[in-house]
């Protein structure tokens, strides 16, 4: 503690006040989240890069596991952890940022935004003194603007509540809730698994966790939240793997008879029309209008007393690491999209 406490008193002022830029480190750089948190970073306006750890890179340059960045920074993966940050993003396995945490005590003034499954749900939402808020900009914006620590969403959670979102804001989720949505391999990690080989995954398409898949609960947590006191629907959930690289297209529909079509646009419009990644459509959308992106595109329509959703969106990016700098722009109280304006693949 003596060390620590060193630490912290050394440490260099934080951002707000001084005009500097935001001091940010990355636990967990080498996997896929860590990649496209570096990619963003290191692009960044407003944010130096500092470090970047990795227990199993340690000591190569960032370009010798991310290819793609050779030119772009002369960066190493770190073996230990620096002080002197003002943000530290956790791109770690579900299980392992609560870990990393009892292990390596991160002080007060340095903010965590974690990209794991470990704090999003109220109940696991604190981790001795320090209470994390749920990272959807959509639904808790304030509440991230004067958070310490973020719980970042999942990313089918994400792309789902995106479809949702608008209809428990008015009590609407009453009738049960119809999903099916189709993942990008990696959704699964880096690590390789049967079902991630490129022999398994092309060509192909597969089922996996129906009705049970880990991120309903926070879906229902954040619906709840909105839907408030009204009692919601089952949400039956099928999940499928895709035989793409990224990407998350979802296809949700559920009965309701109080709306019109034109209402309900106008209520989804209406609901996200302050938020600058989420855009409402009646025209039909694919998913490389979304992928490389921080968007998400919502499609809504009305078949008879059905309403129709589809919502896509980049599991990586609005799913993973670009959701998680929108949310450290608003912590920090710089422009929500600031580092985030990045081009679709189109084709």
């Amino acid at each position: 503690m003596d060390t620590l406490n060193k630490i912290i008193a050394e440490k260099t002022p934080p951002l707000g006040g001084r005009g500097a830029k935001i001091q940010a480190g990355i636990v967990g750089g080498a996997g896929y989240t860590g990649g496209e948190m570096l990619r963003i970073l290191i692009n960044h306006p407003d944010v130096n890069l500092a470090f970047v750890h990795s227990t199993s890179s340690a000591g190569k340059h960032v370009y010798e596991v991310h290819a793609d960045l050779f030119g772009d920074t002369d960066l190493k993966f770190a073996a230990e952890l620096a002080y002197n940050i003002d943000v530290l993003f956790l791109c770690v396995g579900h299980g392992d940022a609560k870990k990393f945490l009892d292990a390596n005590p991160i002080p007060d003034h340095i903010r965590i935004i974690d990209l794991s499954q470990d704090f999003r749900l109220s109940q696991n939402a604190k981790h001795k003194t320090k209470s994390f808020v749920y990272g959807l900009p959509e639904l808790n914006r304030g509440a991230i603007k004067e958070a310490n620590n973020i719980a970042n969403p999942g990313c089918f959670a994400t792309c789902l509540q995106l479809g949702l979102l608008p209809l428990a804001s008015c009590g609407l989720l009453n009738n049960d809730i119809h999903i099916t949505a189709t993942t990008g391999s990696t959704g699964a990690g880096q690590s390789l698994s049967p079902t991630t080989h490129f022999t398994w995954r092309n060509d192909n398409l597969s089922v996996y966790k129906a009705f049970e898949h880990q991120h309903l609960n926070e879906i229902g947590q954040s619906l709840q939240q909105k839907q408030k006191q009204i009692k919601m629907g089952e949400i039956n959930f099928i999940p499928y793997r895709g035989d793409f690289t990224r990407g998350i297209i979802a296809s949700m529909y559920i009965e309701c008879d109080k709306l019109t079509e034109a209402e309900v646009l106008k209520l989804y419009h209406f609901y996200y029309e302050e938020h600058p990644f989420t855009h409402v459509t009646h025209n039909d959308i694919n998913l490389k209008q979304v992928v490389n992106t921080n968007k998400c595109f919502i499609q809504v329509k009305k078949h008879g007393n059905k309403i129709f959703i589809v919502s896509i969106i980049d599991n990586l990016l609005k799913g993973a690491s670009g959701q998680a700098v929108q949310n450290m722009n608003l912590m920090f109280g710089i422009k929500e999209d600031a580092g985030l304006k990045l081009k679709a693949t189109a084709f």
